[in-house]
């Protein structure tokens, strides 16, 4: 099998949760696809897939046939080089190749390409360079070259054709209503002319403005489904045709209600409309991050200063950024000094120094200093893209909450119908009211019913709390994270780089009498052997020698021993650097205990030096606690969650860290390959059970290493400080940008308010069809059925407004 490839499509013309399962459904049965899931908030299709057996076209054409369609985008390139009609060919061909396309003629006489393509899958850029590839060029600068966010302009697209829909359904159903309304209230008389009035408008608004409606019912029923459209064309459509039965032939009854069917369209129209706007709003943060790339960057090319698309810098160019402007790429600073406001990335409002050497994020605005940097992420690899593109695969994945909304959905619709039928059934030879009474009450029960409100409850919710977090720093990998979050009891805290600062220096170099080596000596042949050593603690030792002003040598035979020290050989001389269990395996004779227990009753790591086979010395390393670690303990224990700090180190220095932060529960001396071990003990036992006897907890376990990336894929959920590695990062459920402990409980809080928004959705959207539809079955609405079509447009509404009340909560 072809290894497997993943893609997203933009779908348009969904219009309830029963649409989404529909595409979901079929796009499962097609040959090759792995795993296929559709947002309905999101209005996304992400689709793993074989591209052996199928592809992007077969999929397009496959969610066409159902009734939907794949937003596209429409760019006019201006190509120059092209010599004779062959040059056009060459190129149409090239770009009919790539990923996305789903169109393009280029015309040799205008030297202009015109290419439809699918925003998800390719982009300007792509286009632009493959069109360089085989040797022709694109002119910049030209209108319509780049548009800013070609998916937007298609959904805009969308929107204002049912925005204009929309005002040609007011524009006809207010006078309607007015006619209707009138001749009820016997301020006009019942007389033919009035109910041929009320045709003649009520018709354009049933099959113009009302026309989705029927083509999406088509399609749904088509493919042995049935949707929201199914319920709005049979509602209005019993309305409108019993009207126009006893327009026709007036023995039938002298009541019309055309104003019922176009005010169930409009007024559903308008809830639809109104909707779409506000399902836009919840996707405003990650707008926001896409907005916050510059376009162009000021690159020094051959001594020269020039401006260039921002696409057009590579890894390696040096990049000048002035004071108030902001930074164009992922890059190190190679010259100047300035404060950076990274504020728009990790929350912290707080600006970063940065000086030659430091590393500096895209996006962020240089504030006072002019600043050479060295380009080294760009494009697609940069934090910001990386950012957007985990944000997005947040906002496109389910959460295990959804799935009973999911089941729900799948036979909500034909339920409902049953219901109607039912109602009418029901009045009609129970109730002996007569069958435009039955009629009328059928019709309520169709229109009143919302399936939109039960899927839309889960992932609007989903959308704006991911969204706030990403503007906070908070940047959770999918969307059982962010639940999982809210059910956490215990959070275990790796103490290195996470509770202190992971940048140790050494603070004693203490030489034993008897072992006739000065004390420079032993911290230079200490520093040598760790020269072979990526170990904080090695590089304090280092940095302590060097500032002494002591030449270190090359080790040779060098070697690590994990969680316990080093050995190597330095001049001629056996060095063993670490802890008391690597002095034990050596064979050496314990020396200097009491130096050791001194250094570490105070808090430091002690790490002893032995030479040529005997203990010379003991160096005292400490690591200092990051500032507002304290404080971000004791908001997490106010939350009600237990702490625990996991390190590496010795019991006495463990313990006297975890009184400087507040920490009760402490596991030392855990190796590097034990963290994960010591995860799931609590996961198993929890805390309250050193016997084994205790209940399962769920635990979080927050760390910024290599060696924590075990130990986060074994938590519930795995939280990585942001300035950590990547590996650790790809592990963690959570990335927390700022590096900041306090990020973890801003985490939490966020995650406990989505769920609650989502509870609080789930149950309107319950507790609304569970009322409302027996009220309109029990003939409440039958004086006013376009009634049922308002609260059924208020439903909806009201489920996507609650989730944007995310976008203003304290964190």
């Amino acid at each position: 099998m072809a290894e497997s490839k993943q893609i997203t499509l933009p779908i348009t013309g969904m219009t309830c949760a029963n649409c989404s399962a529909t595409i979901e459904r079929n796009l499962k049965k097609m040959p090759g696809v792995t795993a296929a899931a559709v947002n309905y908030a999101t209005e996304k299709a992400t689709v793993a897939y074989d591209p052996a057996q199928t592809g992007e076209d077969a999929m397009r054409a496959l969610i066409g046939d159902l009734g939907y369609g794949v937003a596209t985008a429409k760019l006019e390139l201006p190509v120059s080089g092209m010599t004779c009609a062959n040059c056009a060919a060459t190129i149409e061909r090239n770009l009919k190749k790539m990923p996305g396309v789903v169109h393009v003629g280029v015309n040799y006489a205008t030297e202009r390409a015109s290419i439809d393509f699918i925003p998800t899958l390719v982009n300007y850029n792509d286009l632009k360079q493959k069109i360089e590839d085989v040797g022709y060029g694109v002119i910049e600068g030209q209108a319509g070259v780049r548009p800013a966010d070609a998916e937007a302009q298609a959904r805009e697209a969308e929107v204002a054709q049912q925005r204009r829909m929309l005002w040609v359904g007011v524009a006809l159903t207010l006078p309607v209503f007015l006619l209707g309304m009138a001749s009820m209230l016997g301020l006009l008389p019942h007389a033919a002319w009035l109910n041929w009035a009320m045709f003649a408008l009520a018709t354009p608004v049933q099959f113009y403005v009302g026309g989705q409606y029927y083509t999406g019912a088509y399609k749904a029923l088509k493919n042995g489904s049935a949707n929201m459209d199914v319920l709005i064309a049979l509602g209005s459509s019993a309305a409108y045709f019993y009207s126009v039965a006893v327009l026709l032939f007036p023995g039938l009854g002298q009541m019309v209600y055309f104003e019922t069917s176009a005010l169930i369209i409009t007024l559903i129209k308008v809830g639809k409309y109104l909707e779409a706007v506000a399902k836009g709003r919840t996707s405003a943060a990650i707008k926001a991050l896409m907005g916050l790339q510059p376009r162009t960057a000021r690159v020094l090319r051959d001594g020269v200063e020039q401006d260039v698309p921002v696409e057009d810098v590579y890894p390696g160019d040096t990049v000048i950024v002035r004071p108030g402007e902001k930074l164009p790429v992922d890059g190190l600073v190679l010259d100047g000094r300035s404060a950076v406001d990274e504020s728009m990335l990790t929350g912290e409002s707080l600006p970063v120094d940065k000086r030659p050497g430091d590393p500096v994020i895209g996006a962020t605005v240089n504030k006072s200093g002019l600043l050479q940097i060295q380009a080294t992420k760009v494009g697609a690899e940069s934090a910001l893209a990386q950012i957007i593109r985990l944000v997005e695969a947040a906002q496109g994945s389910k959460a295990p909450i959804q799935a009973l909304a999911d089941r729900v959905s799948g036979i909500f619709v034909p339920f409902v119908i049953a219901v109607a039928l039912l109602t009418f059934l029901g009045w009609y030879f129970v109730g002996r009211a007569g069958f435009t009474a039955a009629m009328v009450n059928m019709v309520a029960v169709l229109v009143i019913a919302c399936p939109c409100a039960l899927g839309l409850a889960t992932p609007t919710a989903i959308m704006v709390g991911t969204g706030r977090g990403a503007q906070n720093g908070i940047l959770f990998r999918n969307s059982e994270a962010l639940e999982r979050a809210e059910q956490l009891q215990v959070v275990v805290l790796d103490k290195t780089g996470t509770i202190t600062r992971g940048q140790p220096a050494v603070t004693d170099v203490v030489a034993l009498a008897d072992a006739a080596i000065p004390e420079d000596e032993v911290l230079r042949l200490a520093a040598s052997a760790e020269r072979g050593s990526e170990h904080p603690l090695g590089e304090a030792v280092i940095q302590a020698a060097r500032a002494r002003g002591l030449a270190l040598a090359a080790p040779e035979a060098f070697e690590a021993v994990a969680g316990q020290g080093i050995r190597a050989q330095v001049a001629g001389r056996r060095v063993v650097v670490g802890a008391r269990r690597l002095l034990q395996n050596e064979g050496i004779a314990e020396q200097g205990q009491d130096l050791v227990d001194r250094l570490q009753a105070e808090g430091k790591t002690a790490v002893t030096v032995a030479v040529d086979g005997a203990v010379a010395g003991v160096i005292g390393i400490a690591d200092t606690v990051k500032p507002g670690a304290a404080d971000a303990i004791a908001e997490l224990k106010r939350q009600g969650l237990a702490v625990v700090m996991l390190t590496g180190d010795n019991r006495r220095t463990a313990d006297a860290i975890a009184e400087q932060v507040g920490v009760e529960h402490v596991m030392a001396e855990v190796l590097p390959g034990d963290k994960a071990a010591q995860v799931q003990r609590l996961q198993e036992q929890g805390l309250a059970a050193p016997d084994g006897a205790g209940r399962r907890s769920v635990v979080a376990m927050v760390g910024d290493g290599i060696n924590d990336a075990p130990a986060l894929a074994q938590a519930d959920v795995g939280i990585a400080i942001g300035t950590g590695t990547d590996v650790a990062m790809e592990t963690a459920g959570v990335t927390l940008m700022s590096g900041e402990l306090a990020g973890v409980s801003r985490a939490i809080a966020l995650s406990r308010g989505v769920m609650r928004t989502i509870k609080q959705n789930l149950f309107w959207a319950f507790f609304y069809n569970v009322l409302l539809i027996p009220v309109a079955a029990g003939g409440l609405l039958h004086d006013a059925p376009w009634l049922a079509a308002a609260a059924m447009a208020f439903s909806s509404i009201f489920v996507v407004t609650n989730s944007l009340r995310l976008r203003g909560a304290r964190l």
